[in-house]
């Protein structure tokens, strides 16, 4: 029988991984001519995750089945040398059950830092917590980052009808702060919001995007932004619907800067904390998974520098519509946004400055 390393066992090879440095796979010495890209949106899909679901008779993530195989083998199709992990909806968040909540948060932790000690360089990972469990979460958020060296943590959103800027947050958010970590939020389906429009997936098609939004405005609305400054936040989606409502959510006219994204009007002299607003909105990151288009993108890069843009694919779900190569699909659309040097910003550099461990 093939020998299963202990958790001792597990836990030893990743603090030599972490002593030894990034290592170059096989073959990735082929690989140095090409773009290198990094997709900090993508989803694995670990066994344990999946028999957590099962036992608690929760939906699986059905769309796009994920495998190791095929996921190395669209990243190297697609000239992605690096992909940081998470887990997409459902979450973990099912059940009454707390310690298997915990335990499986645990296990998807310790799945996805495997990959990337099995892989040195090509993979990486956004640690699950068990929100709203803040104990356990702060527990996990402690082995995430110290012993599994994950790149950060992923939040979901919204918490059943809880945003970031909710109080209940702030015991994490200040130890994220402490840490200077970096905070990856996807949407989640809210019970709430489904159905709304009769006839469509709500969910996917409208909700994600304004969710995305609604967790934007929490931060803002609350001061969370401002009091965590340390928390480096990235939305995904190019921001949701926060683009397209800029001038409501910072309340106040915009124009174009000599740099070609948005400025305060001056002529506009309603007294408010705009100004402070789109600093904190321009302060934080956003990812173009889904969003590889030039009216989604195009809004994006007037509102920040290009220096926030990071690259992401959301795969496995991407590849729906019967597109074969999501990953090449992905860095493809950036091309026709983007070019020369911001087009390698946005694909690999503004999140090597975030990570210097993958700059080799």
């Amino acid at each position: 029988m093939e020998h299963q390393p202990s958790r001792r066992e597990f836990v030893a090879s990743l603090a030599g991984a972490a002593a030894g440095g990034l290592l170059l796979s096989g073959g990735a010495a082929a690989q140095q001519a090409r773009p290198r890209l990094i997709d900090f949106h993508c989803h694995s899909v670990p066994p344990a995750w999946i028999a957590f679901l099962k036992a608690q008779r929760a939906e699986l993530p059905t769309n796009n089945p994920w495998t190791l195989s095929k996921h190395l083998e669209d990243m190297d199709r697609g000239g992605v040398y690096t992909s940081l992990l998470s887990v997409v909806s459902p979450g973990i968040w099912h059940g009454p059950d707390l310690q298997a909540i915990r335990t499986v948060a645990r296990q998807i932790n310790e799945f996805n830092a495997k990959l990337g000690v099995d892989r040195p360089g090509r993979f990486g990972s956004f640690a699950t917590l068990p929100l709203l469990d803040i104990d356990g979460s702060l527990r996990e958020a402690e082995y995430a980052l110290d012993v599994l060296k994950a790149d950060g943590i992923c939040m979901r959103t919204p918490y059943g009808n809880l945003w970031h800027g909710d109080p209940v947050f702030a015991p994490l958010f200040e130890e994220l702060n402490r840490r200077s970590a970096v905070v990856f939020t996807h949407p989640q389906d809210a019970h709430w919001s489904e159905g709304l429009v009769p006839g469509i997936e709500t969910e996917a098609t409208i909700e994600y995007g304004t969710h995305t939004t609604r967790t934007i405005v929490s931060l803002l609305e609350s001061g969370a932004a401002a009091r965590y400054p340390n928390i480096r936040w990235v939305f995904a989606h190019a921001g949701g619907t926060m683009p397209f409502l800029l001038s409501r959510i910072v309340g106040r006219k915009l124009a174009l800067g000599a740099d070609g994204t948005v400025a305060l009007d001056p002529t506009d002299r309603a007294r408010n904390d705009g100004a402070g607003r789109l600093a904190q909105l321009r302060r934080f990151f956003y990812d173009t998974a889904q969003q590889t288009n030039p009216v989604a993108l195009g809004a994006l890069r007037r509102v920040v520098p290009i220096s926030q843009v990071v690259f992401g694919t959301d795969y496995p779900e991407s590849s729906s519509g019967g597109r074969a190569e999501p990953i090449t699909d992905h860095a493809a659309g950036l091309s026709g946004v983007f070019s020369g040097d911001e087009l390698r910003a946005v694909q690999r550099e503004n999140a090597v400055k975030l990570f210097p461990k993958y700059r080799t």
